[in-house]
């Protein structure tokens, strides 16, 4: 199974291969600022099983762990599509909304709930 994953306006796109090897619900300070939400959901892939496709623009970030995160986006759109964790280095991160599938597997872990919202509900 494959499955596509872009920016708003298309012009970057993922393509991903098999199942995530999980899907991560993360509530950091870092990732409400990325997302403009309360939260982010990454879904992790092996490298090799994602194609990556179009013009992209990069920042990367230390961790909390102290390792870089190059997070991978759109120059015309600015949304972000995928991000490559060095502390993962065999995994890259595809943003779940940009897959835009309501039947993409749920988070089966969460993050950083000492920053999750109170008035945010999801149970894993």
């Amino acid at each position: 199974m494959a499955r596509l994953a872009s920016c708003v306006c298309g012009a970057l796109r993922a393509t991903c291969v098999g199942e995530p090897r999980k899907v991560s619900l993360c509530h950091c300070l870092a990732c409400q600022r990325r997302t403009g939400s309360t939260y982010g959901v990454a879904a992790f892939f092996d490298r090799q099983n994602v194609q990556v496709d179009g013009q992209r623009t990069s920042y990367s970030r230390q961790s909390d762990g102290g390792l870089p995160v190059t997070f991978h986006f759109c120059p015309l759109c600015g949304s972000t599509v995928y991000w490559e964790p060095q502390r993962l280095p065999d995994l890259i991160a595809v943003g779940l909304g940009s897959f835009a599938d309501p039947d993409f597997p749920a988070p089966t872990q969460a993050v950083y709930d000492e920053h999750r919202h109170p008035w945010v509900n999801i149970v894993i």
